[in-house]
């Protein structure tokens, strides 16, 4: 008997554990749902902040589960399901009830490639979740391949955020034009087969420790947010955006650079 209670006082905790990051997504899930709820309202300001709320907890529940050592294949798949709606789901809605659905006012024709677009970028979220669930484990924690869906939401919703900000409309001086293509390239970059900086293992380890500079910049980042968030977070993820096809650019020509003495050489 007293074996038996000191087990169950020892499973009781571990219940509870394995419940906190699980609290996390539910709370994420919430703030992409609530973001639908404001576009739906006209409220696009908020429907963005919503969004990058779910993005910062997204981040904190996989690190929760993993310091608590309480990673599970349910959390997994609840953290995907949850993903698909805050960043798949949510910000293509924000967008196309911001600027896309003026495309009506051009014709019907029109009408379809903004709900299209919308759609697109959906469904490119909702595949690079599920090809990072198969490929968790066959790629190197230090690289994303593909746009992560967070950093895709949002760069389309502080784009939103930006306009929304200086009160500018979605159908004014022709927004549609910039929203489509956004939407469009936000989805390819998804599933564009290139590699990502993760961040996940900064500072994890003796070598890989964050330097003084590095630490520098995160805070000029935290001063430049709160003097002009929405104008900060578009020009950080964007920038983020463009470092993966730059990267293999770059990995390209130095690879090229590398064969040609050895091909002169033979």
């Amino acid at each position: 008997m007293n074996q038996t209670s000191e087990s169950q006082a020892r499973q009781k905790p571990r219940k509870a554990v394995y419940l906190l990051p699980n609290l996390f997504t539910t709370a994420g899930l919430f703030a992409g749902f609530f973001a639908i709820i404001l576009a739906m309202n006209g409220r696009f300001t908020a429907a963005a902040i919503a969004v990058i709320i779910a993005m910062f907890l997204d981040g904190v529940d996989g690190r929760v589960a993993r310091l608590t050592n309480t990673q599970s294949e349910f959390g997994a798949q609840y953290d995907s399901l949850a993903d698909l709606l805050s960043f798949g789901l949510a910000p293509a809605l924000i967008m196309y009830q911001w600027s896309l659905a003026s495309m009506v006012e051009l014709g019907w024709q029109w009408a379809r490639f903004g709900w299209l677009a919308a759609f697109f970028y959906t469904a490119m979220a909702a595949m690079r979740l599920a090809r990072f669930n198969v490929m968790t484990g066959k790629i190197d924690k230090r690289y994303f391949l593909g746009l992560a869906s967070p950093s895709a939401a949002t760069l389309m919703v502080s784009f939103v955020w930006v306009f929304d900000d200086m009160n500018i409309q979605g159908n004014a001086n022709l927004l549609w034009l910039p929203s489509f293509l956004l939407t469009i390239v936000a989805g390819v970059l998804m599933v564009l087969p290139v590699l990502y900086t993760s961040f996940k293992s900064l500072g994890q380890s003796d070598r890989e420790r964050i330097p003084f500079l590095g630490i520098s910049v995160v805070v000029l980042i935290f001063v430049l947010v709160a003097i002009d968030p929405p104008k900060v977070f578009f020009v950080v993820f964007a920038g983020y955006a463009l470092s993966g096809p730059i990267q293999w650019v770059i990995r390209k020509i130095r690879l090229k650079r590398r064969r040609e003495p050895a091909a002169s050489g033979d």
